[in-house]
């Protein structure tokens, strides 16, 4: 009996030993795929670096290729593009005037009453109207048709008091977020279209001409005062506002900047000298592209995988439209490469820009204890249905690194603005102000990313320099702008100037 005690004593010993070795062996897997997943985040984190060092050579690199783009067309990656808007908004505008703003699936009329200093934006009025899909691959005049007719509906509307003078004709101001070759403050070419569209007889015709036919076709007495993009009319927005205005920035799905360039310090402009002495330039500062940007090696696949490899390099680094895509991407890396969420790779994760920012956002801003915000999110999107406190808080880790590289660096290039405009310095003692005109959802929405751009800058400029540079934010600039456009480069301003 004793040896068969004996004899179960030690099988059990040598099962509990067994047991406690596989938990061992399990526990020592597990931390190393922990390590693992840590390396691929501290090396992801090193490679964003953004020291105040980097973020100054970017800056000064803004401000050299804004120059070799102001020289000459081509001369840099920076388009620099003239917009011939010349008379930005005094604040003095009077009377009714028209906007049409088309970027997308949707487009909107917009109506706005004007009552010069005293009464400001008096009344404004506006439609959104869907395109159905067949006309955004149909033939030119079937869309230009489509939207004049909304236009003319939409004027057909016109309440009491809000009536052109007798005898004026209605203008509109026309935002048009496709890339153009500008001729004039109310004409311009259509180089392609993008979001969607695909009319080939468009392209190459001038886009105002398009519209101009249409509602002539239906018999709507409209010209087109301005053509802008969404950039230009946020900074006519801002500046109506505020004549403190230098520039505005678009931060939301894309990126854009623009800004007030004095006309002399244009050698590529041949034209006459506009009598304001200053000239609008759309710079097209997503395109951006420098070799002190951070770049990883998820920023360079996502680059190669996209519709425009080796374009708009600036904008897939700081807008909306990217930034929870890298997030995925090194999710992705985590899980294939160190099982971050088990032995399977979670089959939505695979999925190209299933992850997108304001989860990202929602995502950085969870403040609970056992930020519920993370595990909802990565079960609702991604069907990860468990993950631990730990997971969570390397996933918040990870969203942070992409938030603040992408807002530093947003921070440096209106830095390279500044600094072009010599407002990069206190000057004896005057208190100069620089507003930038901001919007964009992902600057609106995303603290986060906001406050560090803020911070940012002070820290580039100095105490004493950013307490007089204010970023603004500028709500719909691009709807109510083109109509302020429409207005300061009315036909009617020389006359009742003289």
């Amino acid at each position: 009996m004793g040896k068969v005690a004996v004899g179960a004593a030690v099988v059990c010993s040598a099962a509990v030993c067994a047991a406690a070795a596989l938990v061992v062996r399990h526990r020592m897997r597990c931390s190393g795929r922990w390590a693992r997943a840590m390396a691929i985040l501290r090396e992801f984190e090193e490679n964003c670096g953004t020291p105040i060092g980097k973020l100054g050579q970017v800056a000064d690199a803004m401000t050299v290729e804004m120059h070799a783009g102001l020289a000459s067309e081509g001369g840099s990656k920076l388009k620099m593009l003239i917009s011939y808007v010349d008379n930005l908004p005094s604040g003095e505008e009077n009377g009714l005037f028209y906007a049409l703003d088309l970027g997308g699936t949707n487009f909107r009329v917009i109506r706005v009453l004007l009552g010069g200093r005293e009464g400001g934006v008096v009344k404004q009025e506006f439609e959104e109207v869907s395109i159905p899909p067949h006309l955004m691959t149909g033939s030119s005049d079937a869309l230009f048709d489509y939207i004049a007719t909304a236009l003319a509906n939409f004027v057909a509307t016109e309440g009491e008091g809000l009536h052109p003078s007798p005898g004026k004709q209605r203008e509109l101001g026309f935002t048009f977020s496709f890339p153009v070759r500008q001729t004039s403050i109310a004409s311009g070419n259509l180089i392609k279209w993008t979001k969607g569209f695909s009319i080939d007889e468009t392209v190459g015709q001038d886009v105002v001409g398009e519209l101009t036919k249409a509602m002539e076709r239906i018999g709507l007495d409209m010209r087109v005062s301005a053509l802008v993009n969404d950039t230009i009319g946020t900074l006519a927005g801002g500046r109506y506002y505020n004549p403190d205005v230098i520039a505005a920035v678009i931060l939301g799905t894309g990126t854009n900047a623009a800004y007030v360039e004095r006309a002399q310090a244009i050698p590529k402009w041949h034209g006459l000298l506009p009598k304001s002495g200053e000239m609008v330039i759309n710079m097209e500062w997503g395109n951006f592209r420098s070799s002190h940007l951070p770049l990883t090696e998820y920023d360079q696949d996502l680059d190669v995988e996209s519709l425009n490899p080796g374009e708009q390099i600036f904008e897939k680094i700081i807008s909306g439209m990217y930034l929870g895509e890298i997030v995925r991407r090194v999710l992705l890396k985590m899980a294939e490469e160190a099982a971050f969420f088990g032995d399977t790779v979670p089959p939505k994760l695979k999925i190209p820009f299933i992850l997108r920012t304001p989860h990202m956002s929602a995502m950085h801003h969870d403040d609970s204890s056992d930020l519920r915000v993370v595990g909802s999110k990565l079960k609702d999107i991604l069907e990860i249905p468990h993950t631990s406190l730990k997971m969570r808080k390397a996933i918040v880790e990870l969203c942070d690194i992409v938030a603040t590289r992408g807002a530093r660096l947003s921070a440096a290039g209106i830095v390279g603005i500044i600094k072009k405009l010599g407002r990069d310095v206190v000057k004896d003692g005057e208190k100069q102000k620089s507003v930038i005109a901001m919007d964009g959802g992902l600057y609106e929405h995303y603290s986060k990313f906001s406050t560090c751009v803020q911070s940012t800058l002070k820290e580039l400029l100095g105490e004493e320099v950013s307490d007089n540079i204010v970023i603004e934010l500028s709500n719909d600039g691009s709807g109510i702008g083109a109509a302020l456009l429409a207005a300061s480069h009315s036909q009617y301003l020389e006359v009742e100037e003289s």
